[in-house]
């Protein structure tokens, strides 16, 4: 970082024995927006999806009691019967669909992790922006302040003027109309400031007091960036990416696990049966028991084509991923170029606003000595006092955009 090589009359209100900088309010908003905890609970919903898939692995115990009533008996069963079962079944081989139904839900919950570590990087982002238009708009009151207090001094003058037949009352009428430009001027710019705190109170999820930033993360100039190591990162570690990668190979275990329609399935069955002849407890006279141990190996010969589309549509989905990863990182690249583009153009800006500005502050100086000594008009000191307001403005202008651009080059490789 490099110190700024001019500092103006715009500079901000001294801090407080307390600031806040950057990056504490965005920890602040990490605890205190919702949207990260609705982002935290979808992560832990995926947790408990994993639990789920690997429920295949463990066997199923199921107990059934069966009181019947017949219109008869038969010479197997009496009229009124019951039955106890108890069954333990264990499945051994499905095609391997509970070990790519495990992976796919692995992946899918390292979509949720990348999407809440994408939502992190956009609030912080969101809090260096809104940071940052307080800046702005603290900067731009200030240079309004200036130009109103410069135009009251002018305006006030002019009419001490006035009244010795310097001036007549047209150039006096001139002066007024520019004071109180001014002044409308200075309380948009202080309605302006009090909207910007507000909006960075929303996105911090705290209320935030103006005395208690000292904006010192604006106190320095961003260096020049390598553009080809950021392109780097970007293209290893963006979250949107990582979405879209592990969406596509969520979606390659699912096909492989939708495969395994078209192998048999095995299964370990054990179980105790108990019969009584009677449906009242106590009052059998037969019973009979029975553990049977089985293992049963059943095939799907033909399901009405799910097998063969359920492959073919998990297989269409990883392929629309595909293309939607292809086209996200194109236009993620393009739109780093942009942003290079821009901030090399707003870091030689701020060399020539700092010029503007002092060549404005001279021309000001030299129009007023004229003035003083009746050899320039009144609309020329006007115009050289809202010279100078421009160039203020500008300059205020090229550092809210070079950090701008800078924030938004930090979120495109996950740097917050």
């Amino acid at each position: 970082m490099k110190q700024l090589s001019l500092i103006v009359s715009i500079l901000l209100f001294s801090s407080a024995s307390y600031g806040a900088d950057l990056a504490e309010m965005q920890d602040m908003a990490l605890e205190n927006r919702q949207v990260i905890q609705r982002y935290m609970t979808d992560l832990e919903r995926s947790e408990k999806d994993i639990l789920l898939a690997r429920g295949a692995y463990y066997p199923s115990v199921d107990v059934l009691y069966t009181v019947n009533s017949l219109d008869e008996s038969s010479l197997i069963e009496e009229r009124n019967n019951r039955v106890a079962v108890g069954r333990i079944s264990w499945n051994l081989f499905s095609g391997f669909a509970d070990k790519y139904n495990i992976r796919s839900a692995q992946m899918l919950k390292d979509v949720e992790k990348y999407r809440l570590d994408g939502i992190r990087q956009d609030l912080k982002l969101d809090v260096a922006l809104a940071y940052l238009g307080v800046y702005e708009r603290q900067a731009n009151r200030k240079v309004a302040e200036s130009a109103y207090q410069t135009l009251e001094k002018v305006f006030h003058d002019g009419e001490g003027r006035y009244d010795v037949g310097l001036i007549d009352k047209n150039d006096l009428l001139k002066f007024r109309v520019d004071y109180d430009n001014a002044d409308i001027r200075l309380q948009a710019a202080d309605a302006d400031l009090q909207k910007s705190v507000q909006r960075l109170s929303f996105q911090v999820g705290s209320d935030i007091v103006l005395s208690n930033l000292d904006f010192v993360d604006f106190t320095t100039l961003p260096t020049v960036i390598d553009e080809d190591t950021y392109k780097g990162r970007m293209l290893a570690s963006r979250s949107e990416i990582k979405v879209l990668e592990a969406g596509v190979k969520a979606t390659e275990f699912r096909a492989k696990s939708a495969a395994s329609g078209y192998y048999p399935r095995l299964d370990a069955v054990g179980s105790y049966r108990r019969y009584d002849d009677d449906s009242t407890i106590g009052n059998s006279f037969v019973d009979n028991e029975e553990l049977r141990a089985q293992l049963v190996m059943s095939m799907n010969l033909f399901k009405g084509f799910t097998t063969q589309n359920s492959v073919s549509r998990a297989k269409l989905q990883t392929r629309s991923l595909g293309y939607d990863l292809a086209e996200l990182t194109n236009r993620m690249v393009t739109d780093l170029d942009n942003l290079f583009v821009d901030f090399r153009v707003s870091l030689d800006n701020v060399d020539i606003a700092n010029r503007s500005i002092e060549q404005a502050k001279e021309n000001l100086r030299i129009s007023q000595m004229k003035y003083d000594e009746g050899l320039q008009r009144e609309s020329d000191l006007l115009d050289a006092i809202t010279n100078l307001s421009r160039a203020r403005y500008n300059y205020v202008a090229v550092i809210r955009t070079l950090f701008a651009n800078y924030f938004q080059l930090t979120r495109m490789v996950e740097g917050f």
